[in-house]
This record gives structure tokens, sequence and C-alpha cells, in this order.
């Protein structure tokens, strides 16, 4: 590579700085990210995250994310080798990321899982606290997982999927291993609420006093499952989405109207419409008890 730039260097080079450069600000900055945006095409609602910690982006409009290299290939639609060599061209080397963060970016597309146990790492807990989580609700649903990849080792939040899979959460890490699906709680009801991510579910819990929810709940792990889970929320004459607040979420809400006819499909991202998800709401509102239960619509057959 010209001036002895290696991949993995390019892949530290600043998002948030190239973006800068272009004249791309974040529309709100929160801690360790920051919401812009799309530069891939044109939106109303800021719905493309940029992970400052992990260097990562995200679009919650189209599904798409990645590295750095990644993101140039697509600005610029050019392939990757040419997003390569733009980069090394354009980018300083002042302006590379330092190559030794305290906190690692493991390569999720590796992730090999060496073990499971119960959720007590202090480090850990503290996340869950600084996101508002219930820690009774997180360690009823949650494990402490360890896991490697690139030869290292690492420790996270994990939530199993349906097919042994595990959704994987940290401060600096977000990500999963394989294989990928859904998450489901069948307690014979006729009415089943649908999270878009576990963390979602862990603050819908965290508005409770009591973590277990009483009628059945879907979590997809990401909007692109919808479609694995339609045979479960088929069988429900309601379906309550607490889906994030942006084009992908309303896209999400549009389908399940169309492949579930037969059921009434009520979107509740209504009750925090000023946020981008239901955690937003959750960590923006300390005291959790002032705020009535989120569920309130015509058309409830219970209070959830």
């Amino acid at each position: 590579m010209a001036n002895n730039i290696s991949l993995a260097e390019l892949k530290r080079i600043s998002i948030r700085h190239f973006l800068s450069r272009r004249g791309i600000k974040p529309q709100t900055v929160k801690p360790g990210y920051g919401m812009y945006m799309s530069p891939l095409r044109k939106e109303t609602n800021a719905s493309f995250k940029v992970d400052y910690n992990r260097n990562l982006w995200h679009d919650f409009g189209t599904g798409e994310g990645g590295s750095i290299i990644d993101l140039v290939a697509r600005m610029e639609n050019c392939s990757v080798a040419d997003a390569i060599r733009r980069l090394e061209k354009e980018i300083p080397d002042s302006e590379r990321l330092s190559t030794n963060r305290q906190l690692s970016v493991p390569d999720q597309s590796r992730i090999e899982i060496l073990s499971v146990g119960k959720l007590r790492h202090p480090a850990l807990l503290q996340y869950l606290s600084d996101r508002r989580i219930d820690l009774t609700a997180a360690q009823k649903y949650c494990n402490e997982v360890r896991y490697s990849t690139g030869g290292r080792s690492y420790f996270a939040i994990g939530f199993k999927n349906d097919a042994g899979g595990w959704e994987l959460r940290n401060r600096a890490f977000k990500g999963s291993s394989t294989p990928k699906n859904i998450t489901t709680f069948d307690n014979g009801s006729d009415t089943v609420m649908v999270f878009e991510g576990f963390m979602d579910f862990l603050s819908y819990l965290s508005f409770k006093d009591n973590p277990t929810p009483a009628i059945d709940t879907t979590v997809l792990n990401s909007v692109t499952n919808l479609q694995k889970a339609v045979p479960f929320l088929e069988s429900h004459s309601t379906v309550h989405a607490f889906l994030d607040n942006d084009e992908s979420g309303r896209k999400a809400v549009a389908r399940m109207e169309k492949l579930l006819p037969k059921s009434e499909v009520v979107d509740q991202s209504k009750f925090y419409r000023d946020y981008k998800d239901l955690n937003d709401y959750l960590r923006e509102n300390r005291s959790l008890k002032q705020h009535q239960n989120p569920v309130r619509k015509k058309g409830c057959g219970r209070k959830l």
C-alpha cells in the first residue's frame, strides 16, 4: 500500500473527521455516537449513525453499514479497491486513530463463543445502569458471554436468540454471533409485543415493577429479521410494535401491516416520538416511576 499504510490502519481513520471535512455534521451527539442526515440518500430525519468508539457507521434507512472503506465506496460510487486508493491519498497520517486504543473492536464475522455465565462483571452492570436498565430484568434475560475473535478474547452482555446465536453488547461493541435470528417468549397470549433490539425490550421492562411481561414477546434483533418473526406474530390478534423512530422502523411497521392482515398492528413509537428509540426515552427520563406505562391505546386488550 502507498505510504506503508495497512488496511487495518485505514479502517482506523476517523469517520467523524472524514465526514466533517465534507461539511457533514451530526444532527445530535450522544455519548459515544452521533446521528447524521444520511450522506447516501435524501431524508428528513437523521438515521445515519456513526459509532465514535468503534469507528463504524450504520444507515438505519437502508440497513447498510461498515468501516470507513465501505462508506467511501458507497459515497463515491466506486469499488473497494478504489476506495482504499482514495483514502491512502487523501488522509494524512496525523488524522489516523491511535493504534493503542484501550478498547479494541473485534471483527464480528469470526466470533467464537467461549463461555456463558451469570451476568455479574462490574463494567457490564455499570453499562446497563448508565442506560437506565433494571439490573434484575437484565440478569433474568441476559448472560455474561466471553468470546474470542482475531486471537483475542472479550466479554459482553449476551442475549440469546431462538437459533442459539448471541446478540453481544458492551460499551465499545455491538455485534452478534452466528446464527442470527429472532428471540421469542411465548406465554400463550393472543397479544404480542415486538421490539427491534434487546435493549429496547429491557427498557420496556425497566418501566415496570415486575420485569416479566404478561404477554408474548418477540425481539427481532434487527428489522431485517422481520420475515422470520411472521409465523409467530400471525397467531396473535394484536401486535404492539416498539420500533425505532426512523425510516427503517416506519417501513418495518408498514410491512408488518401488510404481512399480518388478520392482526391489528399498533405502532407504539408515538409514545416516544421525540426520541430515537425506547432506550433513548428511558435514559432521558431517569425517574421511571413518574412516567405512565407507554402502552395505552385503543385496541389494547389488556394493560401490558
